[in-house]
């Protein structure tokens, strides 16, 4: 039996504006068009500093952050969800998508009021599902123009010149089209400026969950999903920018003063993909156990840049500001972005399950990690890709792992009952007991 500890514990102070910046997202997109601006859609992984050169009135709705709210919301979920499945699409598709769908279907706005039209979709392809989710939005709202780019050209570690190069171009050509269907003339310099707070923003994310490498830990990975959120809204915005370095300031300032994200951490875990967005409860559940989620690599890589540091351990990546790099024009401005996102984690296992393993016992070696939570996610095809393999890679790590099957998006696919029995057995294998 582990020992007690009580650690002084409060709340972050960033907290409020964290959700007024969330709240004016989906609020500015739904007015846009009465301030005379334009907006688009499209995923959270898309080039979102890329439409920022067509002025500063232009907003966007990011699709899984979208659903992923629509989940949370149990009731509205299950209207969206039984109006998909009464369009006749399957059941067994992407959660997130059919949320999605379904809102558009009813034309209700988890905010309030009808679905915001967009006036174009902007979008990128390294998921399975990604073209496809907005080419049934454009046949459910037939008239918006749509961009997709294909970024699936093989893992980081293979990239080369002609593989940068490809990428690149379709960018230079969304540009072009950009252009065409807004009639807008195209601004270089607002470009550049989201590359370089893109950068900084996702740097600054990952430096953030670095700090959780404290102990006690700062943050819990329920407190961590409130705030990743934003860079996938707006990672390209200069308010997620300087919201982040805010945050950061205040996280290392709670591990100065050795204040924790739970009153009683004993022991630490780490989670794997999207959780069941309707049953976040569960961490609170852990937390009876001493128990803290510190993160995952989702939480840390979806949006976070990572690099390995000269001491071997992973760390926020240099940005471009900090290296000294002053972007110049637009095929640079891309060229960094492009290569910027091709590196980043959580588009690495698409490839390979060896390449998430590799990332997941790097994270349960370096934040002091007692076992691992893998959610076998029906809702997420692409994140949940070789999860079965990277159970056994941890485990033959040295790492105690327990699974539980459920769905992020779709709470009919959840056993809250049977999941909190495994986790009570599983605390039991590590030598715990509830408080």
């Amino acid at each position: 039996m582990a020992s007690k500890q009580i650690y002084e514990t409060k709340p972050l102070q960033c907290w409020g504006k964290a959700k007024e910046i969330r709240k004016d997202y989906y609020l500015n997109y739904a007015q846009a068009r009465e301030k005379g601006g334009i907006r688009w859609a499209g995923g959270a992984w898309t080039f979102g500093a890329v439409p920022c050169g067509l002025g500063d009135d232009v907003y966007s709705l990011t699709s899984e952050p979208y659903a992923a709210s629509i989940a949370a919301d149990k009731d509205f979920s299950m209207k969206c969800l039984e109006a998909t499945e009464r369009a006749g699409y399957a059941r067994d598709l992407c959660s997130y998508m059919r949320n999605y769908w379904g809102s558009v279907i009813l034309d209700e706005y988890l905010w309030g009021g009808p679905f915001p039209k967009p006036d174009f979709i902007w979008q990128d392809h390294i998921c399975c599902s990604h073209a496809k989710w907005y080419q049934v939005v454009c046949d459910l709202e037939p008239g918006i123009p749509h961009f997709c780019i294909d970024v699936a050209v093989g893992p980081s570690g293979e990239l080369n010149d002609n593989k940068l190069d490809y990428v690149v171009g379709q960018l230079h050509d969304g540009i072009e089209w950009l252009e065409k269907v807004t009639g807008r003339k195209y601004e270089d310099g607002r470009l550049i400026e989201a590359v370089y707070n893109e950068c900084r923003a996702t740097s600054l994310w990952a430096d953030i969950c670095c700090l959780n490498k404290a102990v006690p830990a700062p943050l819990d990975e329920k407190t961590m999903f409130s705030l990743y959120v934003h860079g996938t809204l707006m990672k390209h915005s200069k308010v997620v920018a300087d919201f982040y370095q805010e945050l950061r300031d205040e996280v290392a300032e709670r591990v100065q003063n050795q204040i924790a994200a739970i009153p009683n951490e004993r022991c630490r875990l780490m989670s794997d993909t999207q959780p069941p967005w309707g049953f976040l409860g569960l961490f609170r559940y852990l937390e009876d156990y001493g128990a803290v989620s510190v993160g995952s690599l989702y939480t840390f890589g979806l949006i976070g840049m990572w690099e390995e540091m000269s001491d071997g351990s992973w760390g926020p990546r240099t940005t471009p500001q900090e290296q000294g790099i002053e972007i110049k024009d637009r095929d640079q401005a891309l060229r960094i972005l492009a290569e910027w996102n091709l590196n980043k984690p959580e588009w690495q296992h698409f490839y390979s399950p060896h390449l998430k393993t590799e990332m997941m016992v790097r994270i349960a070696k370096e934040w002091s990690l007692n076992g691992v939570l893998l959610h076998y996610n029906r809702g997420c095809e692409g994140l949940s890709l070789g999860i079965a393999e990277n159970r056994l890679g941890l485990i033959e790590a040295g790492f105690p792992v327990m699974t539980f099957e459920g769905n992020m998006g779709d709470e009919r696919e959840f056993d809250l009952a049977r999941t909190k029995a495994r986790i009570d057995t599983f605390m039991e294998t590590l030598g715990y007991e509830r408080n």
